[in-house]
């Protein structure tokens, strides 16, 4: 920056001082300044795309991006956020956020530990809570207690995509392979997107179906061809998964 020439650079640190002070004003984090002063003019320039640009124009979009974004350069900030409103005011609701927040950054056994708690009293067969604690345990690998959960939400009739998705998951873990073959099949009719699909791959490579699995692999190349770019590196995370089996 100090390489600028004399007028360039005045523009630059006034351009810097004045994204600070929209930071400030709008309450931002204060990792922004940090970045809009040390990387003059990038740090500003990343600013004004994920924060200024999607709040004057509110699409859906620019919402993505921003937070794709937002991701990258700051990937605790929602936990962070989610713990904040939890310790400030313990309800079910916060409990949940957080869960879902640990649970991004594969903190599987806080995820697992917030969703029991919250499950309590009037909140005991709360089907929300039971479906993301046994997302939880399946994640730590303890298939049979997310299992028995799962088959209580069932019974409840709450029966819902994403509960076929994690009972697919449980019954591979427990190498009940008829059970998770009917399981995956339900799940990638009922959700959209590629983690149904990719796992189902993942899974029917695993007991030795590797032509069906190729089958879906390039469904999923299909699908990602013509993915646009924010859910571009999503898409490739499933591919990988369901190539890799």
């Amino acid at each position: 920056m100090f390489g600028l020439p004399l007028p360039l650079l005045v523009l630059s640190v006034g351009f810097s001082i004045g994204l600070c002070f929209h930071a400030v004003r709008t309450g931002q984090d204060t990792f922004w300044l940090w970045i809009i002063l040390m990387f003059q003019p990038i740090g500003g320039l990343a600013y004004l795309a994920i924060i200024v640009v999607p709040a004057l124009f509110r699409g859906r979009g620019a919402r993505t991006v921003a937070k794709g974004a937002r991701e990258v350069l700051d990937p605790h900030r929602d936990y962070r956020e989610a713990k904040a409103a939890a310790d400030d005011s313990p309800t079910v609701h916060n409990r949940m956020r957080l869960a879902a927040a640990a649970s991004e950054l594969g903190r599987h056994d806080e995820a697992e530990a917030l969703y029991r708690e919250a499950a309590q009293g009037v909140h005991a067969q709360d089907p929300a809570l039971q479906l993301g604690r046994a997302r939880a345990l399946v994640e730590l690998g303890r298939h049979g207690e997310a299992l028995a959960l799962l088959e209580v939400v069932e019974r409840e009739g709450e029966a819902t995509a994403p509960v076929s998705l994690i009972m697919a998951r449980a019954y591979e873990g427990l190498q009940r392979v008829d059970e998770a073959d009917r399981a995956y099949r339900i799940a990638v009719e009922r959700i959209p997107g590629l983690e149904a699909i990719a796992r189902q791959a993942a899974f029917l490579r695993s007991v030795g179906r590797s032509g069906e699995a190729a089958e879906l692999v390039a469904e999923i190349d299909r699908r990602a061809a013509r993915t646009i770019g924010p859910f571009r590196k999503e898409a490739r995370a499933w591919r990988e998964l369901a190539a890799r089996g």
